[in-house]
């Protein structure tokens, strides 16, 4: 049984290994550990209701979306995540929506990681980017955090800036306006049709990344940013 630690037993929570459901979900998790499993794919953003459709979760909206496409089986809530699980192409993968909240994004990350025995090379992390213009994405294969403080999170956790990641533009910030208030504003209707194309991109180039790699998602979405005037 290497890679399983029986004290993740009890994650499992209200089933036991003796339940028809509980003896399922025990064996997605040792199929997954023993190195199935091969794929991260790790939205940001706040939950809560309050901030559902805020600038701040686009990386939330972005694995709803993919769960619906390739009709992922939610797993609910494991290691401070919300959790589902699909097949892109010909790889399992695992999607999750962190719920420490953005500045604590990192520490659900990094225990998935360690359960799963994954290194860097194995995640994708989407989320929203201010100096990308709404309806356009940019994929980087490594990088800073730029000011965001859920990529920071990550880095700090998995100790290193080099992992994929699926940029979401959400537009500058208004002149006088507080970075953190504009974050948490919600799109306009104006903005939605914008919205939900950069969506539907970083939907694709995610999809990109697993079955082609990173150069390839590069190349399909980067230059598209520059001919549309958006910055790096």
């Amino acid at each position: 049984m290497t890679g399983f630690q029986r004290d993740e037993i009890p994650l499992v929570r209200g089933l036991g290994a003796d339940s028809p459901q509980g003896l399922s979900f025990l064996v997605f998790e040792l199929s997954l550990s023993r190195g199935f499993f091969m794929r991260l794919i790790v939205g940001l953003g706040n939950p809560g209701k309050q901030y559902e459709g805020t600038r701040h979760n686009a990386g939330f909206m972005t694995i709803d979306a993919i769960c619906k496409e390739i009709q992922a089986e939610d797993k609910g809530i494991r290691r401070r995540a919300f959790c589902a699980e699909g097949v892109i192409g010909s790889e399992k993968c695992i999607l999750i929506k962190p719920v420490t909240f953005m500045n604590l994004s990192g520490e659900s990350v990094s225990e998935y990681m360690r359960f799963y025995k994954l290194s860097p090379d194995d995640v994708i992390l989407i989320y929203d980017d201010t100096d990308i213009p709404t309806g356009s994405v940019r994929v980087r294969k490594q990088g800073t955090a730029g000011g965001h403080n859920g990529v920071k999170s990550v880095i700090w956790h998995l100790n290193t800036d080099v992992f994929n990641r699926v940029r979401v533009g959400i537009n500058a910030k208004p002149k006088d306006w507080d970075l953190v208030d504009y974050v948490l504003t919600k799109f306009s209707k104006d903005e939605q049709p914008a919205l939900e194309e950069g969506i539907e991109k970083a939907k694709n180039a995610v999809q990109i990344i697993v079955k082609e790699g990173a150069d390839a998602a590069m190349n399909k979405f980067n230059s598209k940013v520059k001919k549309e005037g958006g910055n790096e």
